[in-house]
C-alpha cells in the first residue's frame, strides 16, 4: 500500500510503502516520517505545514480517528498541521494525481512486483523532464483496522475548524500553541 506526500515547491514526492494496510495510522506515520526525514531539513523554521489531501480513504475527512492520529503527529513534531481536503469526487484535481502517480505507474509498468524492495527501487527511479524526484521508504509494520477514537477526544481535541468549509479545512494544534478564539 502506498501513501504519497508531494512537495510542490521542491517537485519531490515521498512515497511510503506499507506492508500491511492503508489505515489512518499509516497515513499519519507517513506524515511524521516525511517531517523527520525531509521536512525538517528543508523547512527548519516552519511553525506549520499545509497538507492538501483527498477526502477519502486513509485521509477521510469525516472520521475522528484520522484527526486523533494527526493531532499526535502535531504534538510530537511541535508544529501545527493544517489540512485542506479536496471535496468529494474532486481528488483528481490533487497534484499527486497528475504530477506523481502517472510517472510512478510508468516506472512500474510491465514489472511483476515480487518484493517490497523491488517496488521501492523502481519507484525511486521515477523522474520527469520537469525534474521530479521520488524518494521511497518501506513501513514494515502491521496496522490495526477498526481502531476507535479515544473516549473524550472529541470534547478535548485541539483541532480548529476553519470558518469556511470547516468539514474539509482544519488545523491540528500542538499543546504548546495558544488556541485563538475568533
Amino acid at each position: 500500500m502506498p501513501h504519497t506526500i508531494y512537495d510542490l515547491a521542491r517537485n519531490e514526492a515521498y512515497v511510503s510503502i506499507g506492508t500491511s494496510r492503508l489505515t489512518r495510522e499509516f497515513a499519519c506515520d507517513s506524515i511524521r516520517n516525511w517531517w523527520y526525514t525531509y521536512g525538517i531539513l528543508h523547512y527548519p523554521m516552519a511553525t506549520s505545514i499545509l497538507m492538501l489531501m483527498d477526502g477519502g480513504g486513509s485521509n477521510e475527512s469525516r472520521h475522528s480517528i484520522f484527526k486523533q492520529d494527526l493531532l499526535c503527529d502535531a504534538e510530537e513534531i511541535g508544529i501545527e498541521i493544517r489540512i485542506a481536503h479536496y471535496p468529494p469526487y474532486t481528488s483528481s484535481l490533487h497534484p499527486v494525481e497528475h504530477r506523481v502517480f502517472p510517472h510512478i505507474t510508468r516506472s512500474l509498468q510491465g514489472v511483476i512486483l515480487t518484493t517490497h524492495q523491488l517496488t521501492k527501487e523502481l519507484i525511486e527511479k521515477t523522474t520527469t523532464t520537469s525534474g521530479l524526484k521520488v524518494f521511497a521508504c518501506i513501513f514494515n509494520k502491521v496496522y490495526e483496522t477498526g481502531r476507535k477514537v479515544a473516549s473524550g477526544f472529541k470534547k478535548s481535541m485541539r483541532i480548529v475548524f476553519d470558518k469556511f468549509l470547516g468539514q474539509w479545512n482544519y488545523v491540528a494544534v500542538p499543546k504548546e500553541t495558544v488556541l485563538e478564539v475568533g
